[in-house]
């Protein structure tokens, strides 16, 4: 599982700084080309699906397991949430005060990508099980590739010089690998500290509950496709996806 899991971390930063180039070095104006509505939705599926059925279900029944009964799960995986909401609205004030231009709305959109990112990629290094791991790839390179291009976007419009836009970028592509080892890392070295894994399940259960539904606000699939039924099947499937590996994992 271990060289699987360094595997898959080289797979989405491939994918990240890919994803990511044009941007950066042909300063292009529109993305309606490179959307991808349906995987989209199937990701926000399986985000919704895995948040809720393999990482805070697992993460509530460790925490029952040693006999802690308050509801510390859903209370890290709100406050995730939450957060990221915070983060959200923040960005959404600064980009209607100084515009999509503005440095700080630049800035802000890292960092919370970047949490993001390295949660959803312990996430990814704290699974034991190929199938789980493998869907879960799967949903943060579809969501991923996304990402990365509008921020790259939204990095070459604001006023940052490039050599610091290249490094934040390249500062958030690594997000993702990193989180993936030190779920890894995490599920190996802390073995005998039970708390740990359970812990840092919430926190990207939260992730994944935000990425499946709210992200990016009035964009969300869930939002803005909302009457999309087309689409919204596609999230019921990846939902159907991740609640059928349930099954045996």
């Amino acid at each position: 599982m271990t060289a699987y899991k360094l595997l898959c971390a080289l797979i989405i930063l491939i994918v990240t700084l890919l994803s990511g180039f044009y941007p950066f070095f042909k300063k292009k104006k529109s993305k309606a080309a490179f959307q991808l509505p349906i995987g989209e939705a199937l990701a926000c599926g399986v985000f919704l699906g895995a948040g809720l059925m393999h990482m805070l279900a697992d993460a509530s029944t460790t925490f029952n397991q040693l006999h802690i009964h308050y509801p510390y799960a859903f209370l890290l995986a709100g406050l995730t949430f939450l957060l990221l909401l915070y983060m959200e609205h923040i960005g959404k004030e600064i980009h209607s005060h100084q515009g999509a231009s503005s440095n700080a709305f630049a800035i802000l959109s890292v960092i919370m990508l970047s949490i993001h990112s390295f949660l959803a990629g312990a996430a990814l290094g704290l699974t034991s099980s190929l199938a789980v791991t493998t869907i879960i790839l799967l949903a943060i390179v579809a969501h991923k590739w996304a990402a990365s291009f509008s921020l790259a976007i939204q990095i070459t419009k604001s006023e940052l010089s490039f050599n610091y836009g290249i490094a934040l970028f390249f500062a958030f592509a690594l997000m993702a690998p990193v989180g993936v080892l030190f779920g890894s890392e995490v599920s190996h070295v802390f073995a005998d500290n039970t708390l740990i894994e359970p812990i840092f399940s919430s926190l990207a259960a939260g992730t994944f509950l935000y990425m499946g539904s709210l992200h990016g606000l009035e964009r969300a699939v869930l939002v803005e496709q909302c009457c999309n039924l087309r689409l919204f099947y596609f999230v019921i499937i990846g939902f159907s996806i991740m609640s059928l590996v349930a099954v045996w994992t």
